[in-house]
């Protein structure tokens, strides 16, 4: 087993949290029509949900929280963001909004409408639903390597770059309004992308004239990854690499409650385009608010403008990583199968290899996360066809590529001992595969449906 690695920080203030019984679960379940996202927070003992805006801020944060300028135009707090984003990603403009699927909902309708697509390495549900809300078609490009949880590669999230080209010119140039590249890929498992495959991607792009967004919610993580697996990159510092992966860009929209160890928050950065990002200010004082605050208070912009900073701290990523690869090391002892080498933000178990009699429209991956919280109290969530969907032209069921049951891990928030605990009820659920069933829908949405809908266990 995979030595833990120590926390680089002391804790200085706990949440209790409840453990309840097996009993107790089974109603929860119930009363969540056996969806995880209506599970009551306080009915779960280790939230592996997301580690979005589920992180532990640390001392610096909360004393900047207590400095934030709450001026509605111009405050101190916007100006300190402004010039913290500058440093890190060396764009000119930086646009702060409260999430990452605002800075969708501000960017991507400037680029998309009905008839343009938009190509990415892949998209996660969130981004593709913003892309479809815009009029355009989202199509998804990994790597093949990627399809494969049992296939070790160092670089699973990249794109692919022959087959995106090839796209491109069946499409049309004209019509590809944007390509995306996740970083890390989380759909693919938190798997990261390359410098090199960002810098190809960014040279075809180029040559037909498309713009290149970086989806930067784990640019950290992936950044970390690429110094311990791109052999050019070993002695180059994190701030380093950081800069020269958004070189490969015109744009980057980015979810600040991952890497940026927040509650809230997110950003838009536009390398050099003045008038583009004129676009982007105009959409952002009619969806997020003034500019300057981007819908959020002061006190957020301050605490992100500290934790971008903590968030790309070598230490801190080391630590961040080294979770990861200790309960994956946990799995690999007891033969449990998911995507490696282990992701960036979390495990992404193979609900599909695990759950095999369980076909994929009755949902294997939202089996297995309903079974790990009736078995330990620990709530993840599907990243599979239930989450993708249906497809927005014909309404039928889309076969994902993968069936991952993710467990995403929140930044310095747990322990080796709740690790142990995730990996314990991981195997004792794997041992009794036979005997889990299948789900129906019995009521969804129709966008983002795996927010909402209503399941049931099929008998």
């Amino acid at each position: 087993m995979k030595k833990y690695v120590p926390e680089p920080f002391r804790i200085k203030m706990v949440e209790p949290i409840k453990m309840t019984t097996r009993e107790e679960r089974e109603e929860a379940l119930k009363k969540a029509h056996y969806n995880m996202f209506n599970v009551k927070a306080n009915m779960v003992y280790i939230d592996c949900l997301t580690d979005s805006g589920t992180n532990a801020m640390s001392d610096d944060q909360w004393s900047g929280v207590m400095k934030g300028d709450e001026a509605y135009a111009g405050g101190e707090s916007y100006f300190k963001l402004l010039e913290a984003g500058r440093d890190i990603f060396d764009y000119e403009f930086i646009q702060p909004v409260h999430q990452g699927r605002a800075a969708e909902k501000v960017v991507f309708p400037i680029l998309l409408g009905e008839g343009k697509y938009a190509i990415s390495n892949m998209f996660f549900d969130t981004t593709r639903a913003h892309v479809e809300l815009a009029g355009a078609r989202a199509i998804d490009c990994v790597v093949e390597e990627a399809k494969d949880p049992s296939k070790i590669a160092p670089f699973k999230g990249n794109m692919d770059v022959e087959k995106m080209e090839r796209l491109i010119n069946e499409l049309g140039p004209e019509n590809v309004g944007l390509i995306v590249m996740t970083i890390t890929n989380n759909s693919a498992g938190g798997q990261p992308v390359s410098i090199e495959n960002l810098k190809q991607v960014y040279e075809v792009a180029k040559k037909y004239n498309i713009l290149v967004d970086i989806d930067a919610a784990r640019f950290a993580e992936n950044a970390y990854f690429i110094k311990m697996r791109e052999e050019k990159y070993k002695d180059a510092s994190i701030e380093e690499i950081i800069k020269e992966c958004f070189k490969y860009a015109d744009m980057f929209t980015m979810s600040a409650k991952k890497d940026a160890i927040l509650n809230i928050g997110g950003l838009i950065g536009v390398k050099e385009d003045a008038e583009f990002f004129q676009l982007v200010k105009g959409n952002c004082i009619s969806y997020e608010g003034f500019v300057t605050y981007g819908g959020l208070s002061g006190r957020d912009l301050e605490a992100m403008a500290i934790g971008l900073y903590e968030g790309i701290n070598e230490d801190y990523l080391a630590y961040r990583i080294g979770q990861m690869e200790y309960l994956a090391s946990q799995l690999d002892d007891a033969g449990i199968p998911y995507q490696k080498p282990v992701g960036g933000h979390g495990i992404f178990l193979d609900a599909k290899a695990i759950l095999p009699n369980i076909p994929y429209y009755e949902f294997p991956a939202q089996s297995l996360a309903v079974e790990l919280y009736r078995e330990a109290g620990i709530r993840s969530t599907d990243i599979g066809s239930y989450m993708l969907g249906n497809d927005p032209d014909t309404g039928e069921q889309i076969e994902s590529e993968f069936e991952f049951t993710r467990l995403a891990i929140p930044r310095r928030v747990y322990t080796q001992a709740h690790l142990d605990v995730i990996a314990e009820a991981v195997k004792n659920v794997k041992e009794r595969a036979d005997e889990i069933k299948g789900l129906k829908i019995k009521w969804e949405p129709p966008v983002l449906r795996h927010f909402q809908a209503h399941l049931e266990p099929i008998e």
